[in-house]
């Protein structure tokens, strides 16, 4: 049992937790957060209240990997601590509910293990599935205004298909970081374990799409392909880049618009999944295929 207790549980997106059968007269939130914080053995700004209703409230735990300890059986005792705050009252059905693993603060210690074996493999279930569910953006005007045709999604779906993928259009991007950042948001939402972008990654005022991929995973790897002055010809940035980030289970890959580009790379990010390569190693495998791109174009290309 001991074992099991520290054993790593991944919330799988699904952090909410529920009260119900509770009322509220002039609470603080933070508070009543804080104390919940607490008993799951979280930092206080680890938790937040984000829903308050007549009968009921609905905290967001802000760690997406828990040990089995932190939730276990903790549900009478979070219950009793949130009656303390002032302002708070329980009813005498009060209880406690999630769709994911923190429904596990309502378990009984006898019930433990066997739910505990029975999340793992769900987990894994929902690992596999979600791995193989590919959402495929084209970006630009051009694009989206039917200027020229989309050579990019047919390839791409082609040869995700053949590696066993289930491959979902995402549609055409508008050259808009905010619009970008909200879309990949999205299909990160909907469960996609592979997010992929093509074209919007030059060093023109249009290109943004590594700008809003880096607002959805600000930790991405975004190495450059080649670089240029800016403020030269069209450039107002100093170069091409690609890249890759993570968000919990799903990758999320920009990659450049020439078809030839996307070929390219997106053989060499294949050849990276297969070989469970993180983000910076996956992102550098397939810009220094770039590179060699770039060199048979003349131009003299980022080293790093």
């Amino acid at each position: 049992m001991d074992n099991e207790n520290h054993l790593d549980v991944d919330l799988l997106q699904k952090t909410e937790l529920w009260i119900e059968g509770i009322s509220l007269q002039k609470a603080h939130l933070d508070d009543l957060a804080h104390r919940v914080a607490e008993v799951l053995e979280l930092e206080p700004n680890e938790v937040m209240v984000v829903d308050v209703r007549e009968d009921h409230i609905v905290l967001d735990i802000l760690r997406p990997v828990l040990k089995a300890s932190q939730i276990a059986g903790k549900g009478p005792e979070i219950l009793r601590r949130v009656a303390q705050v002032s302002g708070v009252i329980l009813s005498e059905k009060a209880s406690l509910h999630s769709e994911g693993a923190l429904g596990w603060v309502c378990l009984d210690q006898s019930d433990y293990g066997p739910a505990l074996e029975r999340a793992q493999q769900m987990g894994e279930e929902i690992r596999q599935r979600v791995a193989r569910r590919a959402m495929v953006f084209s970006t630009g005007f051009e694009v989206q205004k039917g200027l020229i045709a989309d050579t990019n999604f047919p390839l791409i779906e082609d040869r995700l298909k053949a590696e066993g993928y289930a491959v979902f259009p995402g549609g055409v991007l508008p050259d808009n970081v905010g619009t970008i950042a909200y879309r990949l948001q999205g299909a990160l939402d909907e469960g996609f374990g592979l997010i992929l972008t093509s074209g919007g990654v030059g060093a023109e005022e249009k290109d943004c799409t590594v700008e809003a991929l880096l607002r959805v995973d600000p930790s991405a790897a975004t190495p450059y392909i080649v670089k240029f002055e800016p403020g030269t010809g069209r450039h107002v940035k100093d170069g091409v880049r690609i890249a890759v980030g993570k968000v919990g289970l799903s990758r999320i890959v920009a990659l450049p618009g020439p078809t030839r580009e996307v070929q390219v790379g997106l053989e060499r990010l294949l050849e990276a999944l297969g070989k469970g390569w993180d983000e910076k190693q996956t992102a550098e495998h397939i810009a220094s295929a770039l590179r060699g791109k770039w060199r048979g174009h003349g131009v003299m290309p980022c080293n790093r």
